[in-house]
């Protein structure tokens, strides 16, 4: 399948929020780890969705050129050719771009797909996150407004945030206080500046006690109940039946929560999971395995000349690619998409 046009796409978000499942939401560095991520769904059979962060794409440019547009650009390009082999739908997202970086990530690819567009060709990406945790609520919706008018006129999906999510990323640092928690009240502002889908479509990061990084289990003190208070407000507002819920929400920092947490939240309207930390590991993981197992072979110890089949990047790239590959499909079953991709349907 190719990459989800914006009306599989559509269909994809749709259907998740239906059924009461979440597409998994997998950071790439490079094409590798990119393979990786395909190959997990395509094993659970389930749609998914790929995202590069502003540190991901300025490094997928190279380490000494690191430009945010171009690693974002060639690896978006080389997803459209290499995801045809694949029997799932695949979207391709851009994660957090804080306000410092608009003018040198989101907007310029923006403009890149309106191009696209204006030729009769897809746009390059399905989605673009905007994160204006950092910045007051007013500003936040001010400026997604104005992306949101930007990406619908290019046929992509806005995602925004609001509150903020604790814990680090990418430079991007949350403080852990009473701001991981969004209200009712911000949930309805986010409605009455962006609209309920007649502006464009959005999806919406609420937050409710998350956050990034590395935590056991039992350290993310979460509340779900949260997104369900939030999506009733809106939807009584809004003059909608009990039980809607109007806005396609993503959940955020969710390393080391519980699986009744993570699928609590799907009750309540998340169609998107982001994973990052644990497919980092799960991708090094094998890497050290081998590194350990064959330390000889891999260095040149005392003189002798290792062994070139275990120190060739194919042996343990193939290792780590498997490694995250199993977990992405991991997933795919905590968020019940497994099984459930549109060329299933």
């Amino acid at each position: 399948m190719p990459i989800a046009t914006p009306e599989a796409y559509a269909q994809m978000l749709d259907r998740a929020k239906s059924e009461a499942f979440a597409y998994p939401a997998i950071n790439v560095t490079s094409s590798q780890t990119l393979n990786a991520a395909l190959r997990g769904f395509a094993e659970a059979g389930s749609d998914g969705i790929v995202q590069v962060s502003t540190g991901g794409a300025e490094y997928l440019s190279g380490s000494t050129v690191k430009n945010m547009v171009l690693g974002a650009e060639a690896l978006a390009e080389y997803a459209h050719h290499v995801a045809k082999a694949y029997p799932v739908t695949i979207a391709l997202h851009t994660d957090h771009c804080p306000a410092d970086k608009l003018d040198t990530y989101i907007r310029p690819l923006i403009a890149i797909s309106k191009e696209r567009v204006a030729a009769g060709r897809e746009p390059l990406f399905q989605s673009h996150m905007w994160d204006g945790s950092a910045v007051e609520l007013e500003e936040n919706l001010k400026i997604a407004e104005e992306l949101l008018a930007d990406a619908t006129a290019a046929k992509i999906v806005l995602e925004v945030e609001i509150g903020v999510v604790g814990g680090e990323e990418d430079g991007v640092v949350g403080a852990i206080d009473e701001k991981l928690y969004t209200t009712p009240g911000d949930m309805w502002r986010t409605a009455e500046v962006l609209g309920s889908g007649e502006k464009g479509r959005y999806l919406l990061a609420a937050t409710f006690g998350n956050v990034h990084g590395v935590y056991k289990p039992g350290n993310v003190k979460l509340r779900p109940t949260i997104l369900r208070e939030g999506q009733d407000h809106v939807a009584q507002k809004l003059g909608l039946p009990a039980g809607s819920k109007p806005f396609d929400l993503v959940f955020h920092g969710g390393s080391g929560s519980d699986l009744s947490e993570i699928r609590e939240t799907l009750d309540y309207g998340v169609v998107k999971m982001n994973v990052d930390t644990d497919t980092q590991y799960s991708f090094t993981r094998p890497i050290v395995d081998h590194v350990f197992k064959n330390y000889d072979g891999v260095l040149k110890v005392d003189g002798e000349v290792g062994a070139k089949k275990a120190y060739d990047p194919r042996t343990y790239g193939k290792l780590a690619e498997s490694g995250m590959a199993a977990r992405v499909a991991q997933a795919c079953e905590d968020l019940r998409s497994a099984g459930r991709s549109l060329s299933r349907a």
